[in-house]
């Protein structure tokens, strides 16, 4: 298990952690009007931002961030993935005005972040990590950000999607 911090103090991920070259597990996930889903219905080039809560400085950069990027990056879905209710989501992104990253929710049992490693059972939330997974479901690019409150390597990350994009 990977262990990351919080304000320095050491945190220990749940499950295994996934790398480079492994399938997308599946999982339900919920949208911001309570709909759920799963992740196997999702296609196409993907980035899954895993975070501790919207309402967080860090967490509002990051997707902000991605969000403006977002528009440099045709054909890429970009998912917001918090323990934080749809209802709250839903409300963040039209306060933010993020429209190009869409929030979904793992509140009911934590699935996705059980299924990716992303998970801090000691906290009940996600960790930040950065997924990036090609048309046929393969982890191409992960960072699991090793201080949470720290954002994530955003140059790496573009740069991934974007030779994904361009070939």
């Amino acid at each position: 298990m990977l262990t990351v911090t919080f304000g320095g103090d050491p945190l220990e991920l749940k499950n295994r952690q996934l790398a480079v070259g492994d399938k997308l597990p599946d999982a339900r996930l919920f949208d911001n009007h309570m709909t759920s889903f799963d992740i196997s219905s999702t296609k196409g080039l993907r980035v899954f931002l895993t975070l501790p809560s919207l309402d967080t400085p860090v967490c509002d950069l990051e997707v902000r961030t991605f969000n403006q990027k977002a528009s440099e990056l045709p054909g890429v879905t970009i998912y917001a993935v918090s323990v934080d209710l749809p209802f709250a989501q839903a409300r963040w992104c039209g306060d933010a005005h993020v429209d190009a990253v869409k929030s979904i929710s793992d509140y009911n049992g934590a699935e996705f972040g059980r299924a990716t490693g992303t998970f801090i059972e000691a906290l009940a939330l996600l960790t930040r990590a950065v997924i990036i997974v090609d048309a046929d479901d393969t982890v191409v690019y992960i960072q699991y950000v090793p201080e949470i409150a720290d954002p994530p390597d955003y140059e790496s990350a573009y740069a991934c999607i974007e030779q994904l994009v361009n070939g």
